[in-house]
């Protein structure tokens, strides 16, 4: 691992910044802080899922307010279509012509809160913005802006009127983040903090100081590109990737308990999240310990799970750290 990557800037005060701006707004949950720079970092999208009261609108409102950048919030009903997200050709007849008015999409980071409300047409005009960083209305294809990455929430609790998301939606997350309650300090702490704002209204209005600009981050994303990755690694990561297409042959208890398995898409997922941790901790190089975190967050949406796996109480976070332990760390 004394390999090292070419003359590269570490993660510069900009993003350092950053990281803290959000640590100051958001008590604990350190693992989402760190997932929201990491997608930013990669322009990566990220799908944050958790019970109500999680923060975890907060947590993206904040990362978008201390960039630079345009920042879009959709909140996704039953009732949406696609032209609220992609916009639409308006006739104008003043002019006697069709105009196209963008919509909410052509925003450098856009919040997608309670994703899976949103219905099937509204999911696949999504889907073209997450993937191929553009939307087609009218025939007539548009870039969307080079910044552009979505974060999304969804609460695992409500079913009753939601659409879940189909795997190849899930797919073009860049990671899963799941959320828990937070410890007894911290809750106490979120307690204070509000109090606080409560007592001095007119302080908690000062508009917190912009951490990085978009131009910013968009160096860092080339920075991240360039951090080592050993060919050791690549090959770990392949290999983590391909067993949880055949867990059985690496632990004979999950024999038949997948039905399909993380496709190459995720080798690239977390190829670039490691680098982009890597980056964000101070190296030029990624470690182990670096794929290793973040394996279940690129893999748990990833992996569709057979009856028998359903039966038995296994989730996909359990798979990926059976996987974890069998395959040998480089």
């Amino acid at each position: 691992m004394s390999a090292r990557a070419t003359n590269m800037p570490l993660a510069p005060a900009a993003i350092a910044a950053l990281r803290a701006q959000l640590a100051q707004t958001i008590v604990g949950q350190q693992a989402l802080l760190d997932r929201l720079v990491i997608a930013l970092l990669t322009g990566g999208h990220l799908l944050v899922e958790g019970l109500p009261g999680l923060a975890k609108t907060t947590a993206v409102k904040a990362l978008a307010e201390a960039v630079h950048a345009g920042f879009q919030r959709i909140q996704f009903t039953p009732d949406l279509l696609p032209g609220d997200l992609t916009g639409t050709d308006v006739y104008l007849p003043g002019e006697g012509a069709m105009r196209f008015v963008p919509g909410p999409l052509f925003h450098d980071i856009v919040l997608a809160d309670e994703i899976n409300r949103a219905p099937a047409k509204v999911q696949s005009a999504l889907l073209e913005a997450m993937q191929e960083r553009q939307v087609t209305v009218g025939g007539v294809t548009r870039a969307l802006p080079e910044l552009f990455l979505v974060m999304a929430t969804q609460n695992p609790l409500e079913q009753s009127g939601t659409y879940p998301l189909p795997e190849a939606q899930l797919d073009r997350f860049l990671l899963h983040v799941v959320l828990d309650y937070p410890q007894a300090d911290e809750e106490l702490r979120i307690l204070d903090m509000a109090l606080a704002r409560d007592l001095a209204p007119t302080a908690s209005a000062v508009a917190q100081p912009t951490a990085v600009s978009a131009a910013a981050v968009l160096d860092a994303r080339h920075a991240v590109r360039r951090v080592h990755l050993a060919p050791i690694l690549r090959h770990y990561i392949v290999e983590l990737v391909r067993a949880t297409r055949t867990p059985g042959a690496r632990v004979p208890r999950l024999q038949g308990m997948v039905e399909a398995g993380a496709s190459p898409r995720a080798v690239l997922a977390l190829a670039h999240a490691a680098q982009a941790l890597a980056y964000l901790r101070g190296r030029d190089f990624v470690l182990p310990d670096d794929i290793q975190e973040l394996a279940p967050d690129v893999l748990r949406h990833r992996i569709v799970l057979a009856l028998e796996a359903d039966l038995q109480g296994l989730s996909t976070d359990d798979l990926v750290a059976a996987l974890l332990q069998a395959i040998p760390v480089p």
